[in-house]
């Protein structure tokens, strides 16, 4: 992973599951990782953990103020910024749509869908101004199938999907690498909120049936490379077996 060294990344939902495991893949591999979260002593004690390469960040990423804010920090910090891995997401509240209450359904938008554009236009102009810069959007199988329960997460999902489309078609010409992740199911905190919710199939999946967060971690590293260049303005799923054999995953 040289092609990372030197390089700066922000990345959103850094207190855990993929966020963390990304976090500690990329400072590992020499670059520089701005944490962007809610949870403030968990990102400042990784942040702790990971010393000099990396600055937490603590961000509502569904205000854009506070992410374009985190952004300036991080090119005060670092001298700019190469890489943006929007990651921050929820699956809570888990409901039917015709009894979900309308301002949670509303706040999973602004986190898992706006909280992305958010990143994005605060990051954008400064990766164009450089001529150059990777976007990395976190989707799922969920932007593309509707999945009881799911209406916030799938209608979110999807939108992120399609802001990746947008941000290629408006911004390849401008150096920037525009690229979706869909992970499949994680071993995360958010796995055991959908195990406890006991709706839809994804709810009665066993542990051991979910990959390790450090496999998108990975993946995520790899996406930073011209390897995946055959892939912007498109999403990559871990599902695929190819991609799996690209990457070195077990």
């Amino acid at each position: 992973m040289d092609h990372l060294a030197g390089k700066t990344m922000l990345i959103t939902g850094a207190s855990r599951g993929i966020g963390e495991a990304t976090a500690r893949l990329f400072v590992e591999a020499g670059a520089n990782v701005a944490l962007v979260a809610r949870s403030e002593d968990a990102i400042a004690n990784l942040a702790g953990e990971l010393r000099a390469r990396s600055i937490a960040i603590p961000c509502d990423v569904s205000r854009y103020w506070e992410m374009s804010k985190a952004v300036d920090a991080t090119v005060e910090t670092f001298g700019g910024l190469d890489i943006l891995i929007n990651n921050a997401g929820v699956i809570e509240p888990i409901s039917h749509l015709m009894t979900s209450d309308p301002e949670s359904w509303s706040h999973a938008i602004d986190i898992n869908l706006k909280g992305v554009y958010n990143g994005m236009r605060a990051a954008m102009p400064i990766m164009a101004e450089q001529g150059h810069g990777t976007i990395l959007n976190i989707s799922s199988g969920a932007a593309h199938y509707p999945i009881e329960a799911w209406s916030h997460y799938c209608s979110s999902k999807a939108g992120a999907a399609m802001l990746t489309a947008c941000g290629d078609t408006e911004a390849r010409s401008m150096g920037l690498r525009c690229i979706g992740l869909s992970p499949g199911t994680v071993a995360t905190q958010m796995q055991r909120e959908i195990k406890s919710s006991g709706i839809n199939p994804v709810s009665q999946l066993e542990w051991s049936d979910h990959i390790p967060p450090e496999w998108p971690a990975k993946t995520l590293a790899w996406m930073c490379s011209a390897a995946a260049d055959d892939w912007i303005g498109k999403e990559i799923s871990l599902r695929d077996e190819d991609i799996r054999r690209q990457v070195g995953l077990n």
